[in-house]
């Protein structure tokens, strides 16, 4: 786990939007409890597939044989997730390789105090924010985890202080 000043988080983000004739009735929002505990679940069922693929690409191919699956399978991963869950989710960063990690207004937001908090001592295995927001002309439930550095990303990515 990474406590460095300098570290930088990746995040699995996740909302819920409330449309159509939700938007008139937001009942499945109102139990803020509920739609956290689903988010938090959902959130953490992602990753150990992750680390299995690329645990699986690493034996087989070395870290070279890895880099596809981060590039490729992870977000095939996050978008089967969210065809499952009704959730929709990616991984964010604020130091991303691929564009399409960037995070918006909010993710930005989160991820610079899940920074603030890493550096203040807090692991960033418990690193979470959820609210509820409005988003368009809607409410939406935002959350969003942190996914602490693994040993097995460290062989591509370089170490924190890198």
């Amino acid at each position: 786990m990474l406590t460095r000043p300098n570290h930088r988080t990746l995040a699995l983000a996740l909302w819920a939007a409330c449309v159509g004739a939700q938007a008139q009735d937001p009942s499945w929002i109102q139990d803020a409890r509920q739609v956290a505990t689903q988010a938090r679940t959902v959130s953490t069922s992602v990753p150990p597939k992750l680390l299995a693929t690329l645990t699986q690409a690493i034996d087989k191919g070395g870290p070279d044989g890895a880099i596809a699956v981060c590039r490729e399978e992870a977000p095939k991963l996050a978008k089967a997730a969210s065809e499952q869950s009704g959730w929709n989710i990616r991984r964010v960063s604020l130091r991303q390789r691929n564009p399409k990690a960037a995070p918006d207004a909010w993710e930005r937001a989160a991820l610079e105090d899940f920074d603030r908090r890493t550096a203040a001592g807090e692991s960033p295995a418990t690193l979470e924010k959820g609210e509820i927001v409005n988003e368009a002309n809607r409410k939406e439930y935002r959350y969003m985890k942190a996914l602490p550095v693994q040993q097995i990303c460290v062989a591509c990515h370089g170490a924190p202080d890198q």
